[in-house]
């Protein structure tokens, strides 16, 4: 009776492994149909075998479910071809699919069988297929039309199979490593694919990609303006990350690297003023200004950096060389006009140490005319940013202050009806 039992349990399985093996062949045959091939019933068909213990470990089962999605690829290129309904997501969406499943089929054939031998034929097959994707970029194709419905990671992973299907283990032969070029097509989808890692919010990944256009591989074919662009994504994604130590680190790089690339120096000014490291800000304003002397925005960042250090004349100097280059510029006439004002506070603090009473007429005349001095450049300011309610509200104390004088009454009753709409 157990001999019997057992021969039963033999049986059993030997019908399970058969009828499993039976839906690897029944899938290869519905998806190779050429007139009616039916790929949801060969995926059905595949499925069960690639869960099964008795086919679940073998290279045919995986290479088959990878055919489902290659033979609807073929299927959709000859209906194309008759310039039938095939749209590029019918052409490639499953080649996405096959392609993970070859992979897992060419790893099983490499796995040397009880003769010591590895299953080369099913690589070859699947080189040849998988090369066909790269030629027609279906993964990229994939790729793009997740990225139109928002699916920022999936984009980013279809966009990267493609590029790194040279680093597979099946193409290190030399010959099909010539099917692979390096060029600006290549460098186009590379910074694509780091892209939507960076709009997944997948930083490690997105640096990582970006950072392929610091090598010397990719440098030598790809655009200076897309290793520029790289290099200020890499910055940003540090940032994003609240990372100021590496975001410093990249951009000093950067720098070095591009130095006629205003974007960086001006970006690490920034990060220097917003940790209230104005020193260093300072610094790099002066090798800024060293390199474009006639930008009138760096003396006036570094004017007012100057005058929040109390350095006054100093930064006097720099913000009137600031209007000389550009008139317009807000910060610059409003800076002038703080600084005569915080003059004018100093001579009034002055004055009011004052015991003789000849000295203190003397400062408060002087007090006086430095905060008249200033209307000029608040008023300017104010004309360039009427919306600015700290430059409004600075002139309208002036010009109350000045209220004696002929028309200044008028101006601040005009600015006071301004400022109380």
């Amino acid at each position: 009776m157990k001999k019997l039992t057992m021969m039963m349990v033999v049986v059993l399985l030997a019908g399970g492994c058969f009828a499993q093996k039976s839906n690897v062949n029944k899938a290869k045959s519905l998806s190779s149909s050429l007139e009616n091939p039916d790929f949801a019933a060969a995926r059905n068909a595949i499925a069960a075998a690639l869960e099964d213990p008795s086919t679940k470990d073998l290279t045919n089962t995986w290479y088959v479910a990878g055919l489902v999605g290659y033979n609807e690829f073929q299927y959709y290129q000859v209906r194309r071809s008759l310039q039938q309904s095939a749209s590029d997501l019918d052409l490639s969406k499953p080649t996405s699919e096959s392609y993970n499943y070859w992979l897992k089929a060419d790893e099983l054939s490499q796995i040397p069988d009880a003769k010591g031998k590895v299953d080369n034929k099913t690589r070859k097959n699947i080189v040849s297929k998988m090369l066909e994707y790269y030629r027609a970029q279906t993964l990229i194709i994939y790729g793009y039309s997740l990225y139109e419905n928002g699916d920022y990671k999936g984009a980013y992973t279809e966009f990267l199979k493609h590029l790194d299907m040279s680093k597979l283990p099946m193409m290190q032969d030399p010959k099909t490593q010539q099917q692979f070029v390096k060029d600006t097509t290549y460098c186009t989808y590379l910074l694509y694919a780091a892209r939507f890692a960076y709009m997944a919010k997948m930083y490690p990944e997105a640096i990582a990609t970006f950072e392929r256009f610091n090598t010397p591989e990719i440098e030598a074919v790809a655009s200076r303006s897309d290793i520029i662009s790289a290099n200020e994504f890499i910055y940003q994604s540090y940032i994003d990350q609240n990372d100021t130590v590496n975001a410093v680190a990249s951009l000093q790089q950067s720098i070095q690297r591009f130095p006629e690339e205003a974007w960086f120096i001006q970006n690490l000014i920034n990060l220097y003023i917003n940790s209230k490291q104005s020193d260093v800000a300072i610094e790099y304003l002066t090798k800024a200004i060293e390199k474009e002397p006639q930008k009138g925005e760096y003396y006036m960042i570094r004017g007012n950096l100057l005058l929040n250090e109390n350095k006054l004349d100093e930064a006097l100097a720099d913000l009137e060389k600031s209007i000389s280059i550009d008139e317009k510029l807000v910060e610059g006439q409003a800076g002038i006009g703080r600084v005569y004002y915080n003059k004018a506070v100093m001579k009034g603090d002055e004055a009011n140490r004052q015991s003789d009473q000849k000295a203190y007429e003397a400062a408060k005349k002087e007090e006086a005319d430095l905060y008249f001095q200033s209307v000029p450049y608040f008023e300017k300011a104010h004309q360039l940013a009427p919306d600015d309610r700290n430059i409004s509200l600075l002139l309208k104390g002036l010009y109350w202050r000045f209220r004696d004088k002929d028309g200044y009454l008028d101006k601040y009753n005009k600015l006071n009806e301004e400022l109380n709409k």
